[in-house]
């Protein structure tokens, strides 16, 4: 996890601080939840390391509804449900799965220079950057629920195990 720390950090960090600059929380709500968020990032546990999570499950002071509409109507940004979708072979294998938790993103698709990429941290501008720098070339960026996302990671690992020689599975 020490890895990625910091990039689970400054996440977190911009995705909240953009949750209350546009009214979708309060700031005593982003306190409680980061009290929370820090008691999981010392316990080590990387996937639950989501101030969204936190918010969404945890607190319920966030609905994944309003975020999403949110990004849609005030950003222009498309949606996607990623049960629908079959990743891309090539990304299958040279995807870190890691990086993907970390951040909450997952590149989908990709067509010459042009990555198809959803993510549930799409208000964390350290997360479109950290993208933006993995994959190079232009990004086209849709928002999704965590459930698709985590379904897609999910799926994609266990077809790795599946693939994987006996003895090699990591």
């Amino acid at each position: 996890m020490s890895e990625y720390r910091s990039i689970i950090m400054r996440a977190n960090r911009l995705l909240g601080a953009n949750l209350v600059e546009n009214n979708l929380i309060r700031i005593e709500d982003l306190e409680t939840a980061n009290e929370r968020l820090f008691q999981i990032i010392e316990e080590g546990t990387e996937r639950d390391a989501s101030l969204l999570h936190i918010l969404i499950n945890e607190l319920k002071v966030l609905t994944e509804d309003s975020i999403l509409s949110f990004l849609v109507d005030e950003r222009g940004v498309g949606i996607i449900d990623l049960n629908d979708i079959e990743m891309a072979d090539d990304l299958r294998l040279e995807i870190r799965s890691e990086s993907c938790w970390a951040t909450w993103t997952v590149p989908f698709d990709r067509e010459e220079d042009f990555h198809y990429v959803a993510t549930c941290y799409y208000m964390s501008d350290a997360v479109r950057q950290y993208w933006e720098k993995e994959l190079g070339g232009s990004i086209v960026w849709f928002v999704t629920t965590m459930k698709s996302l985590t379904d897609m990671l999910e799926r994609v690992e266990n077809e790795r195990i599946a693939i994987a020689p006996a003895g090699a599975a990591s």
